[in-house]
């Protein structure tokens, strides 16, 4: 199917809108219950595409587009619509802050246990990456958001309603500072010995090509040698200790567990409870929160926030500890994932961690990374290209592109998803060790084959690219909840994997209708750059143009200055044909070739007419 960001994007709204909005009160919660991941989630499916796209901007109600105010009939127009947004921060800030004022990071129902012992109240007050990187998220997305409205209340009229947006983004500002410190003291550093286990399973992904152990090393060290002296001497801020990266001799990983890391340094310089917090997160990178807070951060260090300038100056050197940490670990695992002189390790599916655990899933992750740095940089058509094959294979191996088979496992991917243990969370309140289930395999896949058909210019990969979107997006609408109050959101798997059919009374899952909104936006930014053009239609057309030049100017020689002819007039309108191609031909060679082929048939049509005159007389 094909993918349509503004209708989908409006149906997802009128979704909400029966969903959450029973003209009064706002609903929240959704599949699993309420915490402060889902309300993020839920919030960030209205207002992304809001403060991302332009024609679905909600600040500015004089602005507002018709459809957009359909979409959004029940809150009863433009003028209160805005009013609306900024009562749905209010809440989402008040139902987040604890004791103190202090912002509450809680995973609450999101997490769950690993035996048949349920989680303790304290454990269900664990905070994880995912809160912090959708609250910055939200924060942004919010402050975006009030900066506009704030300007379309500037008469006195509204004083009161200005002193309260400033007073929500005053919260929100908060809020994104105790984010972002989350972030920046849960990344992490793990060295390893080569002869230890996890060395060894870092050595057996890289060797794909069954060379020596001594010259993988060697040849991994000196890929890695920039990023591995950048972490030694630029990471300072909330670092943990132990990390021995002085030692060339060890092999390292870095990216983001799942929380503050155990023995996390303080961030001296903020004055809020998570920059001194003591962290209980096992130090080791979790590739699916490292991809979540790359998420967040690239949100935090976009060009729209520089040119808004939004942050304070505690705020910049907080986002600026944060860009040197998601510039490291994206040059770092990209360097992986295609380390080697012929297979990249990325190509042998699975991809496995350095616990030994393995599954198509990190195999994605680890595509997301990836594709990821090649935005942030110059991508090869040569990357690009073998992108494609590989999220070709994970698109059939994860039953996207194929039927799955009766108790297929790969079914597991999508359903019940993809289960991460959260080593630590069992020293708190002597409960059990706790999990996170990741569902959003064909999601994930999405988005980032959307990314990498942005980046490509090979129109071949560029088409097998959009063809697997379209094909994900298709496996995702079939799973889209067709009956219930929650109509139009999402997931009901059994639609796609069998299974006894959805409660219709089922809730929304905010965890994957807020990824397909991400999704969505991705499509509109691809979408609006300039279509590929393929050398050889350039020249193909420049040819084309060139015979209907040359028959043109023939043609203007058979009529007089002054004839007002059908002939004469059709002739004006071939020069305009060829007009529209010459200005077209390096950017859309396309359309220059159908207005060219167009010009010549018209004047093939003229030549048979003075022909059949001429033999009249």
């Amino acid at each position: 199917m094909r993918i349509r960001p503004r209708q989908q994007i409006l149906d997802v709204w009128r979704a909400m809108m029966t969903t959450c909005w029973d003209g009064r009160d706002w609903r929240w919660g959704g599949k699993g219950g309420a915490n402060s991941i889902s309300d993020s989630e839920q919030i960030l499916c209205l207002l992304y595409p809001a403060t991302e796209i332009d024609i679905f901007a909600l600040d500015v109600p004089d602005r507002m587009e018709d459809d957009v105010i359909a979409a959004l009939e029940p809150l009863r127009g433009p003028m209160q619509i805005g009013g609306f947004v900024v009562c749905l921060l209010e809440q989402y800030i008040e139902r987040n802050t604890g004791a103190e004022g202090r912002p509450n990071f809680a995973a609450g129902s999101y997490l769950r246990s690993s035996d048949h012992r349920k989680p303790t109240a304290e454990q269900r007050d664990i905070e994880v990456v995912a809160a912090y990187s959708m609250s910055l998220t939200v924060c942004l997305a919010g402050m975006r958001f009030l900066r506009g409205y704030k300007g379309s209340l500037r008469s006195k009229a509204h004083r009161e309603p200005v002193d309260r947006i400033d007073t929500l983004a005053a919260k929100l500002s908060d809020r994104l500072t105790a984010a972002m410190t989350g972030l920046v003291r849960s990344f992490v550093v793990n060295t390893v010995a080569p002869k230890s286990p996890a060395g060894q399973v870092i050595l057996s992904i890289l060797n794909q090509g069954d060379r020596r152990e001594e010259t993988v090393l060697r040849e991994v060290c000196d890929a890695l040698e920039r990023v591995r002296a950048r972490l030694r001497n630029d990471i300072t801020l909330g670092q943990t200790p132990d990390t021995q990266l002085d030692d060339d001799g060890l092999l390292f990983e870095c990216g983001w567990t799942w929380g503050v890391a155990k023995d996390a340094a303080a961030v001296g310089f903020v004055d809020a409870a998570i920059a001194e917090q003591p962290g209980i997160a096992d130090p080791r990178p979790y590739l699916y929160f490292t991809v979540v807070a790359l998420d967040g951060i690239n949100d935090l260090i976009s060009q729209r926030t520089r040119e808004l300038d939004l942050l304070s100056e505690q705020q910049y050197r907080l986002a600026e500890a944060l860009r040197i940490r998601w510039d490291l670990t994206q040059r770092y695992w990209s360097t992986i994932a295609r380390f080697g002189p012929a297979a990249w390790p990325l190509e042998d599916i699975p991809w496995r961690t350095s616990d030994g655990d393995e599954s198509d899933y990190y195999s994605l992750i680890v595509s997301a990374v990836l594709i990821q740095d090649l935005v942030s940089r110059t991508a090869s058509d040569d990357d690009l290209t073998r992108a494609v094959a590989i999220f070709d294979e994970l698109a059939r191996r994860g039953r996207i592109t194929r039927r799955p088979a009766r108790d297929d496992p790969a079914v597991r991917l999508h359903t019940p998803g993809v289960r991460l243990m959260l080593v630590g969370t069992e020293e708190v309140d002597r409960g059990p060790r706790l999990e996170w289930q990741v569902s959003d395999f064909a999601a994930v896949l999405l988005e980032r084959t959307l990314q990498a058909a942005r980046l490509s210019g090979n129109v071949a990969a560029r088409d097998r690219l959009m063809q697997l979107a379209e094909l994900s997006m298709e496996h995702l609408d079939r799973r889209m909840l067709r009956v219930g109050p929650a109509a139009g959101l999402w997931d009901d798997p059994t639609r796609v994997f069998g299974g006894n059919g959805a409660d219709p009374e089922i809730e929304p899952s905010w965890y994957l209708t807020e990824r397909i909104i991400e999704c969505l936006v991705a499509a509109d930014r691809t979408f609006r750059e300039e279509p590929l053009r393929a050398s050889a239609m350039v020249v193909r057309t420049v040819e084309l143009l060139n015979e209907a030049d040359h028959l043109f100017n023939q043609g203007m020689l058979g009529v007089s200055v002054e004839d007002i002819s059908d002939n004469r007039r059709m002739l004006a309108d071939v020069e305009e044909y060829l007009t529209r191609a010459r200005k077209l031909v390096d950017e859309q060679p396309g359309t220059a070739f159908s207005l060219a082929s167009v010009a010549l048939v018209e004047l093939n049509k003229l030549t048979h007419a003075r022909r059949d005159a001429t033999r009249v007389l």
